[in-house]
């Protein structure tokens, strides 16, 4: 297996969507985000009648036998919502523990009118021990986690050295779980079922309010199973002596896929987006631009157009949008040059013989 494959195919998944071009806050696309993957609290999930879910259910098939092991990991994102004051007149210390007084009309560091409010984005994981189908089939696998709520300041210092302002982040409390289980369809062959719940029971849920919920959600939520001694099937292709055993795996909120080097069958991605079996990230792409429907060169030359007002809005606004612009702008022509097409395989035109 590729790590480093599976590592990226799964970082594109957990970050798609994660700020779209232009990225800026300001934007309107990035002011409605979090579209793929989300698990909202319980609660807020019923009260809006499960068209916001809290659950999600993946379920796929592996060839072996009672000792295949199998194990899990659940990944996604945890929002962080990040205010930035300025203090007037600036002040000398700030108090531990304590939430100062500030006000949020203008940017703390420039004194000029700034989007204030972002939601910012922690990765977190969740790992399930493994386990041989012969013991998920005896007895299923649940674990919970939970994630406490957090909070931090950030000084934000004058020149002169006085505290002009600070950086406020905040993360509300999650509770989730998830839950692993096995079914022997026949000899040699398992259905396994991941389910992922988020059990938080959020305040003031009732209001409706999205944002908030938000801030108590699973973000883009995806698995990354692994198995030894066996062979995941692939549900996209599925050869004939599996397709009926397939048609009984229900994906609820996932599209498992294989991930790997081309043919292996050790690894499957259960993703929010529809993939294909063995996805790719091109090997010319210098980094993560977080629009996998978008190719990279129009994207970079998107970004270079940009005027120095919005570029520094976007440097000044997500520290993971300023890489992509430093990064852009740093590009040699030789890469740029790459950007523009790659040819992966030729084929021979079938001529009119052949076809006679």
């Amino acid at each position: 297996m590729n790590a480093k494959m599976l590592e990226e195919i799964a970082n594109a998944v957990l970050y798609e969507g994660y700020m779209l071009y232009p990225y800026r806050a300001s934007s309107v696309k990035n002011k409605q985000r979090w579209n793929f993957g989300v698990l909202y609290p319980k609660n807020y999930s019923e009260l809006q009648k499960g068209t916001d879910p809290c659950r999600s259910q993946t379920e796929c098939l592996i060839s072996g036998t009672g000792e295949t092991r199998i194990n899990v990991k659940v990944r996604f994102l945890q929002a962080i919502s990040r205010v930035v004051g300025e203090f007037d007149p600036p002040v000398t210390t700030l108090a531990e523990n304590v939430e100062p007084k500030y006000r949020t009309t203008q940017d703390a560091r420039t004194g000029e009118p700034r989007p204030q409010e972002w939601q910012e984005a922690s990765e977190r994981d969740v790992k399930l021990d493994a386990r041989t189908v012969a013991e998920l089939e005896a007895e299923p696998l649940t674990q919970s986690f939970t994630l406490s709520p957090s909070r931090a300041n950030e000084e934000v210092l004058h020149p002169d050295g006085l505290i002009a302002g600070i950086i406020v982040r905040k993360q509300r409390g999650i509770v989730g779980q998830a839950s692993l289980s096995a079914t022997k369809l026949r000899e040699g062959l398992y259905k396994i079922t991941l389910t992922v719940a988020n059990e938080t029971v959020m305040r003031a849920a009732e209001d409706g309010h999205r944002d908030r919920a938000l801030m108590q959600a699973l973000l883009s939520a995806h698995s990354v199973l692994n198995v030894e001694q066996g062979e995941f099937v692939s549900l996209l292709e599925t050869p004939e002596e599996f397709v009926e055993a397939a048609s009984q795996c229900k994906n609820v909120g996932t599209w498992p896929v294989l991930v790997g080097e081309q043919g292996q069958h050790g690894a499957m991605l259960s993703s929010p987006i529809i993939l294909y079996d063995y996805p790719q990230i091109a090997p010319e792409s210098a980094g993560d631009l977080f629009d996998g429907t978008e190719i990279d060169e129009i994207l970079a030359l998107r970004i270079l157009t940009l005027t120095d007002e919005e570029k520094r809005e976007m440097r000044e606004g997500d520290a993971r949008a300023r890489q992509i612009l430093e990064r852009t702008e740093a590009l040699p022509e030789e890469e740029f040059l790459k950007l523009h097409g790659a040819v992966r395989g030729m084929q021979r035109k079938p001529s009119a013989e052949d076809q006679q």
